[in-house]
């Protein structure tokens, strides 16, 4: 059996596969992150009544991963493969970036499981990934001539690039209250939260009743929908600037992975915005890089919109593995 787990800031999300691959899943569940002091408090829990034997683990984790422990990015986490495989007597054991696990499972997906941004041109070369959610993940997909190969990458901790004298704006706003801005601050759950806030604390747009009621882990929910209806302009707005800066970093990605095989899309965020995504603004900034613009529209762009691709990942993974 194969156990594969999605590890983020919100969430675990933990299957139970056949060795045989990723399908037809024995077991699943989902825990508050959270809730739990450990990973191994949520991984004895998940196979306290488990009969079948498990002989490989594989955990796709929001963070860096160095001699097989990460320090993750968004919880208070230290976890290690071996302390788990010890603890858990299960000889396989690996971590794994949760962009490499978005990665690899990719393959994983059928042709309906994804809504494209722009069709481009269809050529063999290196690939990309963008995940904005709790935080914000990139990995690349190498091409070494037959198939991809994934790999991880801490891009999202790249310094934030402003784009005219709004995001100068937002760049000291966001300077002041984190010293280094990185994308993250803006691409992700907490960054819809930030930039809503930058409108409102600057006095550019006055506050919603809605949001400010809302709880502090509701607050992206809340700006989001409301931008999407345009129920409020500084959700309008927030939602706008998080869109240009979406595109603009998901070009930022493609060249540098020189990303001529595609870019995705991916991520909790994208497929709950997706009717935003497909309008002008997301592709306007992609695009917009000088003389690589041309370049860049034959780059086939897609959302992915299945939310388990990290888990499936993290089973193909270790399928190969074994």
């Amino acid at each position: 059996m194969i156990l594969a787990g999605d590890i983020g800031g919100t969430k675990t999300h933990l299957v139970l596969f056949r060795a045989s691959g990723p399908s037809n899943p024995v077991k699943e569940k989902k825990y508050h992150s959270r809730d739990y002091g450990s990973i191994l408090e949520i991984l004895h829990d998940f196979l306290k009544d488990q009969s079948a034997e498990v002989e490989r683990i594989c955990l796709g984790i929001a963070g860096p991963i160095q001699n097989g422990r990460c320090h993750a990015t968004n919880l208070p986490w230290v976890i290690d493969s071996l302390e788990i495989s010890k603890e858990l007597s299960i000889p396989h054991v690996w971590l794994i970036n949760d962009l490499e696990a978005n990665a690899y499972g990719l393959k994983c997906l059928s042709k309906k499981e994804f809504y494209v941004l722009n069709e481009g041109i269809e050529a063999h070369g290196n690939a990309a990934l963008i995940s904005a959610g709790t935080g914000l993940g990139e990995a690349g997909l190498y091409w070494d001539g037959t198939m991809h190969r994934p790999f991880a990458c801490e891009g999202g901790h790249c310094g934030f690039a402003p784009n005219n004298e709004l995001e100068v704006e937002l760049l000291a706003y966001l300077r002041d209250k984190y010293g280094h801005v990185s994308y993250e601050r803006i691409l992700s759950g907490m960054g819809v939260v930030n930039i809503y806030r930058f409108f409102v604390d600057t006095g550019k747009e006055k506050p919603s009743d809605e949001v400010e009621k809302a709880s502090e882990a509701d607050k992206a929910k809340v700006i989001t929908e409301m931008g999407i209806k345009k129920h409020h302009p500084a959700c309008q707005k927030t939602l706008e600037v998080f869109v240009s800066n979406y595109g603009s970093e998901a070009g930022n990605l493609a060249l540098k992975m020189l990303a001529l095989g595609g870019v995705y899309i991916g991520g909790g965020i994208a497929p709950k915005i997706l009717d935003v995504l497909k309008g002008e603004r997301f592709f306007k900034a992609f695009i917009e890089k000088g003389r690589f613009a041309d370049l860049l529209k034959s780059v086939p762009v897609k959302v992915v919109l299945n939310e388990d691709t990290a888990l499936l990942g993290a089973a193909r993974y270790a399928q190969e593995k074994g």
